[in-house]
């Protein structure tokens, strides 16, 4: 109901009058699957004065229904049935009804008062100069919790600063709440001798190939090591093609697994080289079987980082799930790509806080080697206050 009233609100402004209410479920099958509705019958300029009548007309109320849209909503309201409407607008109003008037006038204050009430609550106690900085991280779509834990903090050490230290304080409260891995991945090698080997795992259509080319590419040309890399997604010809492509062009060996047996001997032959990057099928979070066979080329993997790739351009539900389903199999880190695509950044910094998982890197476009960032806290924070991402 809250929401339908913003939206009267916001569409007809705040001297609109609520004519009628109502909750009901749309959809489903046998009532089953439906989903609830809320209706709300809203006015302005809602006119009740009586319609002088002209010399010998009859002081019987008219038959004929409202025809003005305001006064179409109002008989809706009262159960009366409408005329059907004229193809030009006529002044015609029903004779006054006082006890309607009066509960027009009613409604209306109550409106006002709810309204007023839903700003409030919207918006916690703070100091005035912290809510429109609040306000902008709700835009973002930042959790309530978060920004409330923000402004808390930051309304700490707000005296004596103007409008640009009050925002790097905020940025650098904001950036607190990201957590990542301070640590170069491939800065050594791991105790067990083996290469550093990192798997890729991940939903369909997040830009996992794209995102394994870019660190395979930023490792072998920038930081001169020596890459390989496996690809279990055979499932489509032309990812197999793109990865192969890339590793042309990079110069740089790409095996081809079909089976966990296969995957070990891969890892086998790649044994001298500094990192092993694994590309993998994306796998629907629903399908149960998928994500089974991914887990067993994983464990034959053995890789030391598994790092979750999610699209920013999804929801947070969405991407929530994701993480749920794939948490079972294996994440140590999480990849968030097309972040030059996404509309809120503050959903990002949910999903990291909600899954309690490191952030590694971030993909800002489609431009290999380019287009890759390693996570960094103070970013995202001046993402999620408005900078631009370029």
């Amino acid at each position: 109901m809250n929401q339908a009233l913003s939206l009267v609100k916001r569409e007809l402004g705040g001297e609109a009058v609520i004519l009628h209410t109502r909750q009901f479920k749309r959809g489903g099958v046998w009532g089953i699957g439906a989903k609830a509705v809320v209706e709300v019958t809203a006015a302005t300029d809602v006119n009740v004065t009586p319609r002088k009548r002209k010399a010998g007309q009859s002081a019987k109320p008219q038959a004929a229904g409202p025809t003005t849209p305001a006064l179409h909503l109002l008989a809706k309201a009262y159960g009366q049935q409408p005329a059907p409407q004229p193809q030009a607008p006529v002044a015609v109003v029903n004779t006054p009804d006082p006890q309607l008037a009066e509960e027009l006038k009613q409604i209306k204050r109550m409106v006002r008062q709810v309204v007023s009430t839903t700003r409030e609550q919207a918006t916690p106690a703070m100091p005035d100069n912290l809510v429109d900085h609040y306000v902008q991280l709700i835009e973002q779509e930042l959790a309530e919790e978060l920004a409330q834990e923000v402004m808390d903090s930051v309304a700490l050490n707000t005296e004596g600063l103007d409008e640009d230290d009050m925002r790097q304080v905020i940025a650098e409260e904001v950036a607190k709440l990201v957590a990542v891995d301070d640590r170069d991945l491939v800065e050594s090698r791991p105790d067990d001798g083996r290469p550093r080997t990192i798997a890729l795992i991940g939903p369909t259509g997040v830009g996992k190939t794209t995102t394994i080319a870019k660190l395979a590419a930023t490792f072998k040309l920038k930081q001169k090591l020596n890459v390989a890399m496996i690809t279990i997604d055979t499932y489509r010809i032309a990812a197999v093609d793109q990865l192969r492509t890339y590793a042309d062009i990079i110069g740089l060996p790409l095996h081809i697994v079909n089976s966990p047996m296969q995957m070990a001997g891969a890892i086998e032959r790649c044994h001298g080289y500094d990192v092993v990057l694994i590309d993998t099928a994306g796998r629907s979070p629903k399908d149960a079987e998928k994500l089974d066979q991914l887990r067993a080329f994983i464990d034959a993997a053995k890789p030391h980082e598994v790092h979750l790739v999610l699209s920013s351009t999804a929801s947070e539900s969405v991407m929530m799930e994701a993480a749920d389903r794939f948490g079972a199999i294996r994440t140590d880190r999480v990849i968030f790509t097309k972040m030059d695509e996404a509309v809120n950044f503050g959903v990002v910094l949910n999903v990291i806080r909600r899954v309690n998982k490191k952030l590694s890197y971030i993909t800002t476009g489609q431009e290999v080697p380019h287009d890759i960032e390693r996570g960094e806290p103070r970013r995202l924070a001046e993402l999620i206050l408005g900078k631009r991402l370029g």
